[in-house]
């Protein structure tokens, strides 16, 4: 099974005043239980804007996303943003 959960397709206009030079990055979430163990895992797709097929892909066990949602929510909290459930 595989199924697709979101996904954000960098566009200019993303890019914050000085970062110019940045890499533009658009990142996709799924999930999949298409391995050999058939455990679910959230596959986390980031690659560059105009070389599709060439990215990083991330197979995440509930673990290890459990994880990274918690970092991403620890840093929007730092900054002073609601970081949401």
């Amino acid at each position: 099974m595989r199924r697709s959960i979101d996904d954000y397709p960098f566009t200019p206009g993303d890019l914050p005043d000085g970062a110019e030079d940045a890499t533009q990055v658009s990142w996709a979430v799924a999930i999949s239980d298409d391995y050999d163990d058939a455990e679910p895992r959230v596959v986390l797709t980031v690659e560059e804007v105009g070389k599709a097929g060439t990215g990083l892909v991330a197979h995440l066990t509930p673990d290890m996303a459990r994880r990274l949602r918690g970092a991403v929510h620890d840093a929007l909290r730092e900054f002073g943003e609601d970081p949401g459930r």
